[in-house]
């Protein structure tokens, strides 16, 4: 049984977690071929969005303990960290295409941190969030320290991580750690329609998007403005950006005589009133 299970549909490639029976947690398998996984579909041009659920009731309970205890199994947390998570968390932030954790059941340790590396992150009402390091006389690893700091602030990263305690997911929203909690009844709905949403939209400004955001972390706001102006011309050029502009003078509600500032403006009133 394949750990990482892959189908594509409508421009959606979903990359089930599939260890159910140890709550798919990480061994070394699962997390190179979770990597190969998302390096096909960063060069699949079929490829507008990648939805990542967990298989059965979790979503990832983070590294397999066994592994690690297990002489002839481990591999030692060296090559864990700069061979599995590190370049799992770098490649979900490199790829320039939208990724959706899909939070189905509790994501714990490296799991959580995860989940929250992605660009979207939804989770129905019976989920759970954990930083479960600090229980066993670990640190935070897979980017925690980075990502939830800025999330939900300093002293609540701090204290979720230390103390290890278990959040929510009505709690995690509230918190900002994630987009939207739906019903269980509705979750999989939910997903589906934000993943087709977003396959829809042009995937290279929101990869753009993404690439701002990324280094908005470090970056002082000229250096982000200068990004932002290069960028933004570059997105001006694109095809995506000829055949929006083309939809709306179809329309009528723009002609081709208009300044770009207008086309510009009117192509955000009309942006604004699409549900």
């Amino acid at each position: 049984m394949a750990t990482i299970t892959k189908h594509i549909e409508n421009g959606i490639a979903t990359l089930t977690l599939n260890r159910p029976e140890v709550f798919n947690s990480f061994n070394r398998e699962m997390a190179l071929l979770f990597q190969d996984e998302l390096d096909a579909c960063s060069v699949d041009t079929s490829v507008r969005a990648i939805v990542i659920p967990g298989a059965g009731k979790a979503f990832c309970a983070g590294q397999d303990l066994k592994e690690v205890t297990t002489p002839e199994l481990n591999p030692g947390f060296k090559k864990i960290l700069e061979e599995h998570y590190n370049p799992i968390i770098s490649k979900i932030r490199t790829i320039e295409k939208p990724i959706v954790a899909a939070v189905n059941g509790v994501a714990a340790g490296a799991g959580a941190n995860i989940a929250l590396a992605c660009d979207i992150v939804m989770a129905h009402e019976k989920v759970s969030f954990i930083q479960a390091f600090s229980k066993i006389g670990l640190i935070p690893d897979s980017g925690g320290t980075f990502f939830l700091p800025r999330l939900i602030g300093f002293q609540k990263a701090s204290a979720l991580m230390m103390l290890g305690d278990k959040v929510s997911a009505q709690e995690a929203e509230k918190l900002g750690m994630l987009y939207k909690v739906t019903s269980l009844e509705d979750f999989e709905a939910e997903v589906v329609k934000t993943a087709n949403k977003i396959a829809q939209m042009p995937t290279k400004a929101l990869g753009m998007t993404k690439r701002l955001l990324n280094v908005s972390m470090t970056n002082s706001l000229e250096e982000q403005l200068v990004l932002e102006g290069q960028l933004q011309i570059e997105a001006a050029e694109s095809d995506d950006y000829r055949e929006g502009v083309a939809a709306f003078v179809e329309k009528g509600e723009m002609k081709e005589s208009d300044s770009i500032e207008k086309k510009v403006g009117l192509a955000l009133a009309w942006t604004w009133r699409i549900e």
